[in-house]
């Protein structure tokens, strides 16, 4: 279903057009003015950003990030929970610690997939 962009030769706007499929006739003409004389624009790309390049973007998590809403992106919280374990030696992957944590990382799982832990999604 693509969306494509025209200019129109008259007034100059640009306006978008629906497609259900690549191959059905399209015949547009300008909201605006209500020409037909359109040339077709190449339209504007998004560019999506990795985890990555977001967290090397967002520092280092902190207890008291820069930014307030740095921990309302429950990814963050997720991340922080690690570095903080990993900070005081726990390696929640060891033997000794295994089923300990076992429940934390379904929940940093969960987070980094953007799902608000249940004990912030009851006090929110």
């Amino acid at each position: 279903m693509p969306i494509y962009e025209f200019r129109c030769n008259a007034c100059q706007q640009v306006s978008s057009f629906f497609v259900r499929t690549v191959n059905d006739p399209l015949s547009p003409t300008c909201p605006v003015c209500g020409d037909s004389s359109l040339e077709r624009c190449i339209s504007r790309f998004a560019v999506h950003k990795t985890t990555k390049s977001v967290w090397e973007e967002s520092g280092e998590p902190t207890m008291f990030p820069k930014d307030r809403d740095y921990y309302k992106d429950p990814r963050n919280i997720g991340r922080y929970t690690e570095k903080r374990l990993k900070d005081l030696g726990i390696d929640m992957d060891s033997e000794e610690y295994r089923d300990t944590f076992a429940g934390v990382k379904d929940t940093i799982a969960a987070a980094r997939e953007g799902e608000l832990p249940k004990t912030l999604k009851d006090q929110l």
